[in-house]
């Protein structure tokens, strides 16, 4: 069914699909990783074979190889293979959720086993919309792991960008770090995770093919921030970590904030130059 959309009840059979995958974030991987992370209030980690990998950076261990041929018009590969060709032509990462025991290391071989949880369609103040939730237990040969569920969102591509609900940001987050994402940091990042979406760096597509008023902010690299920004503001290496996505963000600049949220975590947001809120965190660590 590659590139013929299936119907919500044809979806259905998507359900218990599973992949298996062997990756690793050799040390010029987390080298480009870090060229579009970094920023002034972030200190460089060491990327050499072996060092502890900075938390998230295993996003980066499992670049999708498929052929020019097999890519859409949006940059990202056609559906109909792992995940179920949906009737929306927007697939977005919404949120995710992920509990971590141990670190893996940089060079480390890391196998990762996905298998999709369900497919829902609902109807939003948007209109129609899909969500497909994919479930992803990690391992690496070390003996780390992590287990991760991944939220990805299907919608129609609009007549014109209608924002959604403004949350505004925290009245007085216990910290505030203000981070540019102009178009080299989103180039780098999509390069650095091998995703070709052309939101990120395509700028006459993002404005006149997907009618977004600029470059959008990867959502993932919004939570890498947020996640680095916690374990420094917190010295505290995270238990578990969820966030979702509450309002597109666009290239200029960021900031990250958070709030405490009890002895033992935080909530996290990214925070546009209007003042409202981008994504949201959570982020618990061991008391």
């Amino acid at each position: 069914m590659l590139g013929e959309a299936a119907t919500p009840e044809q979806a259905q059979a998507w359900i218990g699909r599973v992949e298996t995958r062997t990756g690793a974030v050799s040390p010029e991987l987390a080298g480009m990783v870090m060229g579009a992370l970094g920023h002034s209030a972030a200190p460089q980690p060491a990327i050499h074979t072996g060092a502890p990998l900075p938390v998230l950076w295993h996003w980066v261990a499992f670049p999708e190889f498929v052929p020019i041929s097999g890519i859409a018009t949006d940059g990202h590969p056609k559906l109909g293979g792992f995940l179920p060709p949906l009737p929306f032509n927007r697939r977005m990462w919404a949120g995710g959720k992920l509990s971590f025991k141990g670190r893996f290391a940089v060079g480390e071989a890391i196998t990762k086993r996905s298998e999709i949880l369900s497919v829902d369609f609902k109807t939003g103040h948007t209109g129609d919309m899909a969500f497909v939730r994919v479930g992803h237990d990690l391992r690496g040969e070390g003996g780390a792991q992590i287990r991760e569920e991944q939220d990805i969102v299907y919608l129609p591509i609009p007549d014109q960008f209608r924002a959604p609900r403004a949350i505004p940001a925290p009245d007085a987050p216990i910290f505030s770090e203000t981070v540019e994402v102009g178009p080299v940091r989103l180039f780098r990042y999509s390069a650095a995770t091998y995703n070709a979406h052309r939101i990120h760096y395509d700028r006459d597509y993002a404005t006149g093919a997907e009618r977004y008023p600029g470059l959008v902010v990867h959502g993932p690299m919004q939570a890498t921030l947020l996640m680095e920004a916690a374990m420094r503001h917190t010295g505290a290496t995270p238990t578990r970590f969820s966030f979702r996505g509450v309002h597109p963000m666009f290239d200029g600049h960021l900031h990250l904030q958070a709030e405490a949220d009890g002895p033992t975590a935080l909530r996290l947001c990214t925070v546009a130059p209007e003042g409202h809120q981008g994504l949201q965190a959570r982020f618990e660590w061991e008391g």
